[in-house]
């Protein structure tokens, strides 16, 4: 058996966030390259079939975008590195923000010719909340982009947090140079000639000057920049590794994931001040170390036929505590039910292999026969334990489905409880008739739902508009089914609780003031 303390301190967990087409999957392609993962680095819009590893859903792959929270674990230098590559679409924020509880770190990944977009923001504000360690990488610096003292600025008004850049631009687009790397005190060239080092010291002695003869020393961007950075060190935030880790101060690193430019000194540094595995808040407020011998972890995702040929069903588990070994048994803390651990792997975007032993900070796959919902505690002992809820939202767009064949009820059936089960989409079923009603945070959502009933189970769909809707829980024993009409529309909860559909404000204002005693529940 390992060290439980020493295996954990090589644990690295950590999510990319970003805008949409900020350059996130991207730069996740870059890292496992440098991890010796990949042999060559895939894109969202890949050619030839070169599509991004973690991108490996059909309709990923077919539309450009990530739809689903990918989980990547790699060895880097002496390090385990547990990525989770999420969404950029606000459409499934959701899946994002239940991501970023199983993580230590976040990297913001951030096109540096749009600076801080809405996106970006939002998820901001759910790290900064949690108080989630942050690091910046300003992306696409081979385009003409925004100036460097312009990026920052916006980076520390807009989202409230100090930076301190680790590496400095010389340049963007067609006259990008290098990099100024004001932490390791060189400077990174962007094409070095043929046989030319690729990192030059700079000579403290001589100012900060390159320390061997160099064309770079002839740029006319060679002088501006020096003045940027002097400029940097007397009126910038100082370096604090314990403001890093209280999410205060973010370290910011500017480069090209597309070209591979500042990605392997980023991925250096960052693991220099990345956390280890951190403890984790149970429903009662207490922390669970994870040096804790007992095994326990949380699921935060659960994932359809990653495998279409054998129609799997995978629950996302994070350790928090202890060590996971092959065939241990644990309980399923809501269920209180017994379960064996014998069918477990840790993945490779969608490669996967058996695990043996994992430990805090891990990500291992359960397969699922039904057992799991998202936010479940599993713990190993007679010490029970639970950790606090996930976040889940509320939906806003409301849409009937119905399965067009009506020969297919069965595989229709199986298609709507399972993709439901992953979280995205929410599923109520009309009071009277049974009817299936899907509710969204947005349209995207139930594009990707028709697409994989179709291409998965091999069901298609037809989709009814029900425009946007205001969902409120009911009291069971303040609930008259007389109370619906057509602008409030009852329904059930995928648990059987009632639910009214309010078509408008004006429609929940009219409910409350004819039945003010009855009470209305918002669940977010």
């Amino acid at each position: 058996m390992a060290n439980l303390e020493e295996e954990l301190q090589t644990r690295r967990t950590f999510a990319i966030i970003s805008h949409p087409d900020a350059g996130k999957t991207t730069i996740t392609e870059q890292m496992l390259l440098l991890g010796g993962v990949v042999r060559e680095a895939g894109t969202v819009k890949g050619r030839k079939g070169n599509f991004a590893k973690s991108d490996w859903m059909e309709i990923e792959q077919k539309r450009g975008i990530s739809v689903t929270s990918s989980v990547l674990q790699f060895d880097f230098g002496d390090k385990r590195i547990n990525i989770l590559d999420t969404p950029g679409h606000e459409d499934f924020s959701e899946d994002t923000y239940r991501t970023l509880m199983a993580v230590d770190s976040v990297v913001m990944v951030v096109d540096s010719a749009k600076g801080i977009e809405p996106q970006t923001k939002k998820l901001f504000e759910i790290v900064k909340e949690r108080h989630i360690p942050i690091f910046t990488f300003f992306n696409k610096l081979d385009r003409d982009g925004r100036p460097a003292i312009d990026l920052v600025d916006e980076l520390e008004s807009t989202l409230g947090i100090q930076a301190y850049p680790m590496n400095w631009p010389i340049g963007s687009g067609k006259i990008l140079a290098g990099l100024y790397d004001l932490y390791h005190k060189r400077v990174e060239l962007y094409r070095p000639a043929d046989g030319a080092k690729r990192f030059l010291p700079l000579d403290a002695a001589a100012g900060d000057e390159l320390a061997a003869a160099n064309a770079l020393q002839t740029n006319p961007l060679w002088d501006e920049v020096k003045d940027e950075v002097e400029l940097l060190q007397d009126a910038g935030n100082e370096f604090d590794e314990d403001a890093i880790l209280r999410g205060e101060l973010t370290p910011v690193f500017f480069g090209s994931a597309l070209t591979n430019f500042g990605v392997e000194t980023f991925l250096e540094t960052y693991m220099d001040y990345a956390p280890a595995p951190v403890a984790k808040k149970t429903v009662d407020g207490t922390l669970v170390e994870p040096a804790n011998p007992q095994f326990s972890a949380f699921v935060f995702k659960i994932q359809a036929n990653m495998d279409p040929n054998h129609r799997d069903r995978i629950a996302f588990v994070r350790i928090v505590s202890g060590e996971f070994e092959r065939g241990m048994d644990v309980t399923l803390k809501r269920l209180n039910k017994k379960l064996r651990l014998s069918n477990v792997t840790q993945f490779m975007a969608d490669s996967r292999e058996n695990v043996q032993n994992a430990y805090p900070g891990d990500i291992i796959g359960i397969y699922d026969t039904g057992n799991f919902q998202i936010g479940d505690t599993i713990y190993a002992g007679k010490k029970a334990l639970e950790f606090e809820e996930l976040p889940t939202f509320t939906p806003e767009t409301f849409m009937r489905v119905r399965a067009k064949n009506v020969l297919k009820q069965k595989s229709f059936h199986k298609g709507v409880t399972q993709l439901v089960q992953e979280g995205t989409i929410q599923m109520y079923t009309a009071w009277d008739s049974g009817e299936y009603i899907l509710g969204a945070v947005g349209q995207l959502q139930f594009e990707v739902f028709q697409f994989r009933m179709e291409n998965e189970y091999n069901t298609e769909v037809t989709l009814e508009a029900m425009g946007a809707k205001t969902a409120r829980w009911v009291n069971p024993d303040q609930l008259d089914s007389r109370m619906a009409s057509s602008r409030n529309l009852l329904v059930r909860d995928r648990n059987g609780e009632p639910v009214f559909l309010f078509e408008n404000a004006f429609a929940e204002r009219w409910f409350k003031d004819k039945y003010p005693d009855v009470e209305l529940e918002t669940k977010l």
